[in-house]
């Protein structure tokens, strides 16, 4: 894999251990409040605020301290507090590296310029598409929503990877595809490793473990999940003048060598890095 977080880089130079790097984000765990847990803690709401916010965000695009306020949940002031005080508390990885003895401050700063170097070639301002795709703005928004609910919905950090143009739709541990039809035709395909099921049975299901669920639960979370998102991308097509209805989900199960991409369709690939052993694509299969 070519796109890597700070502390996989570390890890794989032998900079640092991974017994290491695991106590660093123990310590990021304990210290990094999220937003609904720091307005909780300070004592603005509760946390039956949050899961009324968050259920709210199935359907709506927008950040859970905006919609904390729109509801009422939560005041501009408070929620400007708020972020100042996340802001002021937050724990960045090489800093608690730091903390923990695997790093010095100098060697933190030469490491971090170091990683820098190495990632550049695949850092990307906002979505990157391949050039001359039709209704591209479309598909940019489709491709954001998509990031957005992995962060509002799974709760799931990841590095996004530049869409690229493929002929074979990799094969992975399940698909789950939605049917686009209207003013364009596609197929919306999310691609999972069986980890990354369990991670997101575990968000719609909200489940410390998933474990004892049987299978077929599990693959309808990844299909509620993409009910989700897709769901905000024809909303959003419609404020946007285009006509995007959706169809329901179903789950593919791809062979070893992968599904070829049919004769009259395109198919653009977002890599979504979340970790060494896990892997997701966003596939958006596009009638030409």
């Amino acid at each position: 894999m070519a796109i890597k977080f700070f502390g996989q880089f570390l890890v794989e130079r032998n900079i640092v251990t991974r017994d290491a790097l695991l106590k660093a984000i123990e310590m990021q765990e304990r210290t990094n409040l999220k937003l609904g847990e720091m307005a909780v803690s300070v004592g603005y709401i509760t946390q039956s605020d949050i899961e009324l916010a968050h259920n709210a965000q199935m359907s709506k695009d927008m950040k859970l301290g905006d919609l904390l306020v729109e509801m009422g949940l939560l005041t501009l002031n408070q929620l400007n507090d708020v972020i100042t005080r996340q802001k002021n508390t937050h724990l960045y990885i090489g800093e608690a590296l730091v903390q923990v003895g695997a790093l010095t401050t100098e060697g933190l700063q030469q490491y971090l310029q170091e990683f820098k170097a190495d990632q550049s070639q695949y850092v990307s301002e906002g979505i990157e598409l391949p050039g001359g795709i039709a209704n591209s703005r479309i598909w940019e928004m489709a491709a954001d929503l998509t990031y957005k609910m992995i962060t509002r919905v799974l709760d799931l950090q990841f590095r996004p990877g530049k869409g690229e143009l493929v002929t074979t739709i990799d094969s992975n541990f399940m698909l789950a595809a939605m049917d686009l039809a209207g003013d364009m035709d596609a197929r919306y395909l999310i691609s999972v490793s069986e980890g990354l099921q369990k991670s997101i049975a575990k968000a719609i299901l909200r489940e410390e473990s998933v474990d004892s669920e049987p299978a077929e639960v599990l693959e309808d979370t990844v299909m509620e999940f993409v009910n989700v998102v897709c769901g905000n991308i024809s909303a959003k097509a419609s404020q946007m003048g285009v006509i995007l209805n959706i169809n329901p989900p179903v789950t593919i199960r791809p062979p070893a060598a992968g599904l070829p991409v049919p004769t009259g369709h395109m198919a653009i690939c977002f890599p979504i890095h979340i970790g060494d052993d896990e892997k997701m694509q966003l596939i958006l299969l596009i009638k030409n």
